[in-house]
Order: structure tokens, then C-alpha cells, then sequence
């Protein structure tokens, strides 16, 4: 398979799987749009293996198998062709990338978070790896905040599938905090919708910190950036809207909607 052929399939992955990633990447120049599709493949292939429905010894084997293919000098599937071209071009670190794998590998291990500081120790392999591995191909190396607006965005993600991972036996909504506001079970409540608006705040003070990474951006990076973080604020917006109801439908971002996220990012 060809450099092309891979960076198509990473491409297709991509406008299927993430659309709000996609929405972000269509004002990259190529190459650059190209090694962000790689890296969300990648870390697509990832978590579909933790949320998947193979035994946990077969998730956990899966998973150090794509461990071990990010060491392959000569891959043949297309997701690791374009991402070693990717790393190539653009100097990603393997150490992320390996950081998404021990986060899968704790999703087969971990089902509950006593604590923020556990959680926050979660989001930095899940989704701040991303940051990690995504800024270099932005041209900074402002890791600090690459990394906060990955555990921002990972926080938005949790309160949004409250209810789609606890039906996978898993509550990231933190032990302790659940015991203070009184929250018993996971479902409409008033104390349920008091929590969630605490960690909806912590999710803003982390989005707004994550955003500082705009500030070493090239115009069409931070461009970038700027509107997949404005989807995700709009997704949080429309939550808190709701009155915190996460139990029916998942919240959606229409497409006009996203759009008009876009459309205010390109004005000047």
C-alpha cells in the first residue's frame, strides 16, 4: 500500500468516526491534515479495542499487539503506514502513543476513579496523549497546554456518555465526588445535576487553560484547534442547557451548527 493510498484510509476513518476532529482538520494545509488523521485513526483503533467486546485477555493481548506495530519499520496496515510517515515528517513522539495504549490497557482493568487525581492521571493517557503526540505537527512545543486541552476535552466526553459507560460498567465520574453531592445512582436527580454542573466548571477552567496553546499557533493550527474546542464547547453548552440530561439521546452537534462554529473561527 502506498503513503497515499494509507493517508486516504486514515482521511475516510476520520470523517466517519470524528466528526468533530473533522470538522478541525479542513483548514490544515494538507500534510498537516493528513498526520492529525493518522494520529485519531490510530487512536481510534485503540479505543475501539478497549470498548470492544473481545475478553478482557484478548483485549489486553489486542492491545500490545498495536503496541508493538508502532515499532514496525515496515507496516502493512494502512493506519500505521500513515503513521509512521507522520512521525516521520513531523517528529511525533512515541511515547504518547504508547501512553493511548496504557490507557486502553486500564479501561480493561479500571472501572471506577476515587478521586480527580486518579481521573486526571486517566485523561492525560487517553486523550492528553493525543495533545502530546498531535503538537508537534502543529509546529509548537507548548506541551503544557497540548495537554490540558486533552484532559478538557476528555472531561466534556465524560459528562456527555455518563450514561453510554456506565452500560459498559464503568462510572469516571470520581468515587468521592459522587459521595459529596449525594449522587447514589447514575440518573435524573437533583443532586445529580448539582454535580454535574461542578464538573462542567472544571471542565471550562480546563478548556480555558487548553485554549492558551492557541497562542503559539500558526493562524490555520490555532484555526484548527480553536474550532474542534469550540465544538466541544458548544456540546457542553447544549448539555448544561438540557439540564444535565445525559440518559436519553447523546447530544449532537447538527451539521449547520457545526458550520457556524467553523464560520466564526474564520472571522476575523
Amino acid at each position: 500500500m502506498s503513503i497515499q493510498e494509507a493517508y486516504a484510509e486514515v482521511g475516510r476513518i476520520t470523517r466517519r468516526e470524528a466528526k468533530n476532529f473533522a470538522y478541525g482538520i479542513m483548514v490544515l494545509p494538507r500534510p498537516k491534515r493528513q498526520a492529525i488523521a493518522a494520529i485519531y485513526a490510530y487512536a481510534r483503533r485503540v479505543d475501539d479495542v478497549a470498548d470492544g467486546e473481545l475478553p478482557l485477555p484478548e483485549k489486553r493481548a489486542r492491545l500490545e499487539e498495536l503496541r508493538a506495530m508502532l515499532e514496525d519499520e515496515d507496516p502493512a496496515d494502512p493506519v500505521f503506514v500513515a503513521l509512521r510517515d507522520a512521525r516521520e515528517r513531523f517528529g511525533i513522539p512515541v511515547e504518547p502513543l504508547e501512553a493511548l495504549i496504557d490507557g486502553g490497557l486500564q479501561d480493561t482493568e479500571q472501572a471506577t476513579y476515587a478521586d480527580f487525581a486518579e481521573l486526571r492521571g486517566y485523561c492525560e493517557k487517553v486523550a492528553g496523549a493525543v495533545g502530546l503526540a498531535c503538537v508537534p505537527v502543529y509546529g509548537s512545543d507548548d506541551t503544557e497546554h497540548a495537554m490540558a486541552l486533552g484532559i478538557a476535552l476528555q472531561l466534556i466526553n465524560i459528562i456527555r456518555d455518563v450514561d453510554e459507560d456506565r452500560q459498559l460498567g464503568r462510572v469516571y465520574l470520581p468515587q468521592d465526588e459522587l459521595a459529596a453531592f449525594e449522587v447514589d445512582e447514575l440518573a435524573p436527580s437533583p443532586q445529580f445535576r448539582e454535580l454535574m454542573a461542578f464538573e462542567t466548571e472544571r471542565a471550562r477552567t480546563y478548556l480555558a487553560g487548553g485554549l492558551r496553546l492557541l497562542d503559539s499557533l500558526d493562524r490555520r493550527s490555532a484555526l484548527c484547534v480553536g474550532t474542534f474546542a469550540g465544538l466541544y464547547r458548544e456540546t457542553l453548552d447544549r448539555i448544561e442547557a438540557n439540564g444535565f440530561d445525559v440518559f436519553g439521546e447523546k447530544t449532537r452537534l447538527s451539521t449547520p451548527r457545526k458550520l457556524a462554529v467553523v464560520a466564526r473561527g474564520l472571522l476575523p
